[in-house]
């Protein structure tokens, strides 16, 4: 029996079991590796640069994240709607259509949408030149080519505008090199993230990337009860934030900038119910502060990438201002952290 033969339907490639994956972006792929290998660890991102690809980036990942919100069982806080940071780029990790598991994965490095199920099937189409209804259309039929169907509400959360996915010709933009460049960032930020995690034995949440807000952050709880979340955040219905802030937590993060006043990407760190004394508490490393508006501590990412260590600049963030706020809450430290190594 010879090798399965690949099929192209619409748009679409469909790749059947045990055939190469050929995307014929190798030229591409092939120059931003070479420019990735020259360039430094953490590469510059001023949002100035990049910010209608990242209009339009935002987009597509809420497109991904809602297929994952329909499929995904429910969890806690809402971790099973989140993506993660994979090799190549920004995923979802397996889903469950029935008995059939789906993953999809947004390429950076040949910059194309993969579709992945348990049955051996392989789907793709690429990122640039479309606008954000064309990929809301040729990504729900990619998904019809591989008989999974679920049911994306086509509208935006989190963003000031409600205009429909199925009907935005607005955003189109799509720069590769600024593309690879934010997910070498957040690769960047996910392998601290997932360090600094290490250090908790309680109960904590995996390195997240949340398609409505377009920041990764990791979290630690102290296994309390939190006061009900006021809500507000723009929308995005109450119950979301609730579900959200159901305990008591500590957080830090990374977002690419343009969020109260903060232009420019930087790290986050803030926690709900904030204790008396965060405003006023010192912090490390000697960039950062606290911002009164957002009521978060905020290290501006171009301290951490021109330090002379970029991860122990960021641990230190991590670190003092998780203390400042487990001492100032009250968290049992003892009971929740691991004894350093002796």
């Amino acid at each position: 029996m010879g090798l399965p033969r690949c099929t192209q339907q619409g748009s679409a490639r469909i790749l059947r079991p045990l055939e190469f994956l050929d995307t014929g972006n190798e030229s591409m792929a092939t120059a931003l590796n070479a420019s990735a290998t020259a360039s430094e660890s953490w590469p510059p991102l001023p949002l100035t640069d990049w910010n209608d690809t990242y209009q339009t980036l935002h987009r597509l990942f809420q497109i991904i994240g809602k297929t994952r919100l329909a499929l995904a069982p429910k969890q806690n806080h809402w971790w099973h709607s989140a993506l993660y940071l994979t090799t190549r780029g920004i995923g979802t990790s397996p889903m469950p259509y029935g008995t059939t598991a789906l993953e999809i994965e947004l390429d950076f490095i040949e910059h194309m949408l993969i579709a992945r199920t348990s049955r051996g099937e392989t789907a793709t189409f690429p990122l640039p030149e479309r606008s954000v209804a064309g990929f809301h259309r040729d990504y729900l039929s990619l998904l019809g080519q591989l008989e999974i169907r679920p049911r994306i509400w086509p509208v935006p959360v989190e963003l000031p505008d409600r205009l429909r996915f199925d009907r935005d010709d607005v955003h189109r933009s799509y720069d590769p090199e600024a593309a690879q460049r934010c997910w070498r960032v957040l690769a960047q930020a996910d392998r601290v993230f997932k360090s600094f995690r290490g250090e908790f034995l309680g109960k904590s949440s995996p390195s997240h990337f949340w398609w409505g807000s377009f920041d990764l952050s990791c979290t630690r709880f102290s296994s309390r009860r939190a006061p009900t979340h006021p809500g507000g955040v723009l929308n995005c219905p109450d119950y979301v934030t609730r579900e959200a802030y159901s305990h008591e937590c500590i957080s830090v993060g990374w977002w690419p900038g343009n969020v109260g006043g903060v232009e420019e990407p930087a790290f986050y760190a803030y926690a709900y119910p904030e204790p008396a004394g965060c405003a006023t508490a010192t912090i490390m490393p000697g960039a950062a502060y606290y911002h009164s508006m957002l009521r978060e501590w905020i290290l501006p990412y171009d301290a951490v990438r021109s330090a002379r260590d970029p991860d122990g600049e960021l641990l230190a963030f991590c670190r003092s201002t998780y203390g400042v706020a487990a001492n100032l809450g009250n968290w049992d430290r003892g009971a929740l952290e691991r004894p350093a190594a002796g």
